[in-house]
């Protein structure tokens, strides 16, 4: 009546249900709630790790940001004295030209 391939994809399709059916009772079960409640746990605390990792990280950064933003600041004014002794040498030299 059935062919073998009928049969087949016939039993498969039954297969599938059964399977489906029995996984989604596994699934359900209090054993399986339990595995997910540790495993929700675990990624909590994991997330809680991660984030204090995550305000040591930014608060080193700010440190750094603050600490070069002084760095840059010291050799902005050490280059602005630079340049007005700079002017000062032009003007005493160019005093002495017209003294002579």
């Amino acid at each position: 009546m059935f062919s073998d391939s009928a049969l087949k994809k016939i039993g498969c399709f039954f297969g599938g249900v059964l399977f489906g059916t029995v996984g989604v009772k596994v699934l359900s079960s209090k054993d399986a709630k339990k595995v997910y409640t540790y495993c929700t746990a675990a990624a909590l605390r994991a997330k809680d790790c991660a984030m204090e990792i995550a305000t040591v990280i930014q608060e080193n950064a700010e440190d750094i940001l603050a600490e070069a933003q002084q760095i840059n600041e010291k050799r902005a004014a050490e280059e602005a004295e630079k340049v007005k002794d700079d002017a000062l040498d032009e003007v005493g030299a160019a005093e002495q030209e017209e003294n002579e």
